[in-house]
């Protein structure tokens, strides 16, 4: 278990302080990771271990926001197992090729999309609590979410947002119903990735768990308010969330 004696005792409140905040932000639109992320590269971490870490705390959060979501009665496990399951495959290759690959062309590619997000949030009719015809069954959409799950894996940023935007969009589900399931695809590539991370000795478990412990608080509070609210929050977030990221990841590139 992987816990470098020189990281100051003091991160470990404050970074689970940060991940109520993340926790939430995760639980209503995805995009934790915008405020996370940076927060973690900011420590004596290295960066694979940042990655690594964060997946645990990520993890955490999102498991308590897929139990809070199927609770309200917004998703079946059972009926969305087939698709969880190349969800998981796909984040297990993805998580596996991150430690081999540059993610250099990922950065200057995934802020297109997330912009792509950020407008059809915005002008499409699709993105209520409707649920509408699907363009594709449960099987048409394995391979799309398999996509979406090994981006998850090797890189992260929007994952959340991709899941939900193609839920709604060729899946045909309403905005509040796309988010819970995306939960439970989300998490399900967490712990694919946690899994290779963990082995590759290149995870934080205790810090993890602090972190994690925060975002589950977090998660609790924002699952909630979004089912309470539905698609007139989780909506305006999607886009708020989409444009940060991409804001951020920009910023990334050309400061290199």
């Amino acid at each position: 278990m992987l816990e470098p004696a020189h990281l100051d005792l003091w991160l470990y409140p404050v970074l689970t302080v940060v991940a109520v905040f993340t926790g939430f932000i995760d639980a209503v639109a995805g995009g934790g990771g915008l405020v996370m992320m940076p927060v973690l590269l900011s420590t004596p971490l290295p960066p694979h271990v940042v990655l690594g870490t964060n997946k645990v705390q990520s993890m955490c959060g999102t498991a308590m926001a897929t139990w809070r979501y199927w609770r309200a009665g917004l998703f079946s496990f059972r009926a969305s197992a087939p698709t969880a399951l190349v969800v998981f495959v796909g984040a297990l290759i993805g998580s596996l090729a991150i430690q081999r690959l540059s993610t250099d062309v990922l950065k200057l590619v995934v802020p297109v999309l997330l912009i792509a997000v950020a407008l059809y949030t915005v002008l499409s009719p699709s993105m209520t609590d409707d649920d509408r015809h699907a363009r594709l069954g449960e099987k048409g959409y394995m391979p799309v979410g398999a996509g979406v799950a090994f981006y998850d894996g090797f890189f992260g940023p929007g994952a959340g947002q991709f899941f939900t935007t193609t839920l709604v969009a060729l899946r045909g589900l309403g905005l509040t119903r796309a988010t819970g399931l995306t939960k439970y695809l989300n998490v399900t590539s967490n712990i694919a990735s946690v899994i290779v991370f963990t082995i590759g000795g290149q995870a934080m478990w205790i810090l993890g768990l602090c972190m994690g412990a925060g975002a589950m608080t977090g998660a609790v509070i924002g699952s909630h308010f979004a089912t309470r609210h539905g698609a007139k929050v989780i909506r305006p977030l999607l886009v708020v969330v989409s444009l940060g990221l991409t804001g951020r990841l920009l910023w990334s590139w050309f400061t290199g």
